[in-house]
């Protein structure tokens, strides 16, 4: 009986964490999503310090491939306070970390015209921060649009289906 408590307690602690620090609603909503992949990114320490008090807007960021590196651009990590001294830039270019593999992939695909790397979300998964890297086209305002009646559509068809199930 001993072993089985202790192999219990050992369960728990390798549960994956996952914190969420933020997410970019507008990514989906601007772009078709057709590609996504975790990964790292190069942080000093008053960067991380600063992700888990106050939490960056991913609106602007995007990622390029440049030399056969990602790198991430756009993100306005906000100064922490306590840093003094040893206090990082805002808004400098961030290097992701990737496999060659991954890089070759994301840089065939962002060839394509209209099409870019978005970061979806940002969060700490065992105490390590990481994206979610995303391939994504650039919508137009028609399809935007479509998107919406599809939406509301479906909201209709549940709201409707629960109306009968609930015998009003």
């Amino acid at each position: 009986m001993g072993g089985k408590k202790g192999s219990g307690s050992k369960k728990n602690s390798e549960e994956e964490t996952i914190v969420t620090v933020c997410r970019n609603r507008k990514a989906t909503h601007d772009f078709d999503i057709t590609d996504s992949l975790e990964c790292g990114i190069v942080l000093v320490g008053s960067e991380v310090k600063s992700l888990r008090e106050n939490p960056p807007g991913l609106d602007q960021a995007f990622a390029r491939v440049e030399g056969g590196e990602v790198w991430l651009y756009g993100l306005e990590i906000p100064e922490y306070v306590q840093a003094n001294q040893l206090n990082h830039k805002p808004k400098r270019r961030r290097k992701m970390l990737l496999n060659r593999e991954e890089i070759d992939r994301f840089a065939t695909k962002t060839t394509l015209k209209g099409s870019t790397l978005v970061p979806l979300e940002i969060y700490f998964r065992k105490g390590i921060a990481k994206i979610m890297l995303a391939v994504g086209h650039g919508k137009k305002l028609h399809d935007k649009r479509e998107t919406l009646k599809k939406n509301e559509a479906k909201r209709e068809i549940h709201r409707a289906m629960s109306r009968k199930r609930r015998g009003d």
